[in-house]
């Protein structure tokens, strides 16, 4: 059956100017990270893309090594591209990065001019586009100049396959330098994406305030500290969670009891507000228009529903916030 997305997909949808950009971000982004590659099944890839997209989640995030395995999630996404979504392209943000291992040897990895390069050229392949809307470097590299870096990003616009460039995982100082050099250049950085969470608060350590003088955007990613700010872990581990299959990046270690603690006070204060824990957590990113998107993962339709759901309530009260703060410690 041929898609038509829903005719009323922008009316629920709230959408961020993005920086000092052109672009509006939706509050609610998609990211590709798990659950659309090789190892899903593509018609529940397919069936979260089409509802995000019906709900006015514009932004797909993707990475040359998402998956698994790497450049699988690029490859299925291209497909349903190609399938469902080619009359919307004009409607989307698609985001890609590099800057993790893709390839053997020294040219498939970090932050030189070849790989950059290389990288984009293969992620395009693979998506089957001529070019992304963003392109981030993934992570800033310890050898090789920044300058190398930014004007491989400045060259990659300039040739036309990408629109935007963006930086992700760059820290407060880093991540003014490379804006500077980038404006230098004349290829302004449009966002940068750190890890954000109720527990994972070091982009409040520098890193928004460089991003609110300058001018660029901010995309959250892993805002439900990999699920743990959900009810999923409240009961003890499910058989179908992330940790349960062995996870590298979710581990048992970090249920600890002063962590469990904390979800369960914020369970309680989040259903006082009339939302799920992992509402509330969506929302407290985005307090105080510092963060422009949040970037969620899903394996299920529910769960796009949950996040958007969030918007009904998007607000806190002050003494909400000193609350918050006072269980986080």
């Amino acid at each position: 059956m041929v898609y038509q997305a829903d005719a009323q997909r922008y009316a629920g949808m709230v959408y961020h100017r993005c920086g000092r950009s052109g672009i509006k971000l939706p509050a609610i982004s998609l990211g590709l990270w798990h659950n659309f590659g090789d190892a899903t099944r593509l018609d529940n890839s397919r069936q979260l893309l089409r509802h995000a997209f019906d709900n006015g989640i514009t932004h797909f995030d993707l990475a040359n090594n998402y998956g698994p395995p790497p450049g699988s999630a690029e490859e299925n996404f291209g497909r349903l591209l190609r399938e469902d979504f080619a009359p919307y392209r004009d409607e989307l943000i698609i985001s890609s990065k590099a800057g993790y291992t893709m390839w053997d040897g020294p040219y498939g990895d970090w932050g030189s001019r070849k790989y950059l390069i290389a990288s984009l050229n293969q992620s395009l392949k693979r998506m089957g586009i001529d070019y992304v809307d963003i392109f981030y470097h993934h992570r800033p590299d310890p050898e090789t100049p920044l300058e190398e870096t930014m004007m491989a990003l400045d060259h990659i616009v300039r040739q036309g396959k990408a629109l935007y460039i963006a930086l992700s995982n760059y820290p407060a100082d880093r991540a003014a330098e490379a804006i500077g050099l980038l404006k230098q250049l004349g290829t302004p950085c449009l966002i940068h994406q750190p890890k954000y969470s109720m527990l994972e608060r070091a982009p409040e350590q520098g890193l928004l305030d460089v991003l609110q003088k300058e001018g660029v955007g901010c995309i959250g990613f892993s805002p439900l500290a990999g699920g743990i700010l959900t009810d999923r872990y409240l009961n003890g581990i499910p058989d179908d969670s992330r940790i349960a299959s062995g996870s590298q990046f979710l581990s048992a270690d970090r249920l600890t009891p002063e962590n469990m603690t904390r979800v369960r006070e914020l369970t309680e204060l989040a259903a006082q507000r009339g939302q799920k824990l992992s509402q509330m957590a969506l929302a407290w990113v985005l307090r105080g228009n510092r963060v422009t998107s949040v970037l969620i993962g899903a394996s299920k339709t529910s769960q796009i529903d949950d996040a958007v759901g969030m918007l009904a309530n998007p607000d806190f009260t002050g003494q909400e916030l000193a609350r918050i703060d006072a269980i986080l410690g």
